[in-house]
């Protein structure tokens, strides 16, 4: 039973990998956006949507990895390295 529960578990650690990753892409495009904008000239309001759209992702990203650790820390409360409830808070509150 162990077996199928670290299975599940590591299916769980990749689909949150990579919608992480996929975030952190797209922030990628939409910031080569905002230097290309720049660069270009462009009018301060699309360069600021570009800003903001930038901004979202990112935020979108790092509470992604904030609830994996969630996750893991009430799956997995004893498990090496994983965070305590402080060090989850102060992750948490950077990001707010």
């Amino acid at each position: 039973m162990q077996h199928e529960t670290d299975t599940t578990q590591e299916r769980h650690d990749a689909e949150a990998k990579r919608k992480v990753i996929n975030r952190l892409r797209r922030a990628h495009g939409q910031l080569a956006a905002v230097i290309n904008a720049v660069e270009q000239d462009a009018h301060c309001r699309d360069v600021v949507h570009q800003l903001s759209a930038v901004s979202k992702a990112l935020d979108r990203a790092g509470f992604l990895v904030v609830s994996s650790a969630l996750k893991e820390c009430l799956n997995n409360p004893e498990a090496d390295g994983a965070p305590d409830q402080d060090e989850l808070e102060k992750l948490f509150l950077t990001l707010a």
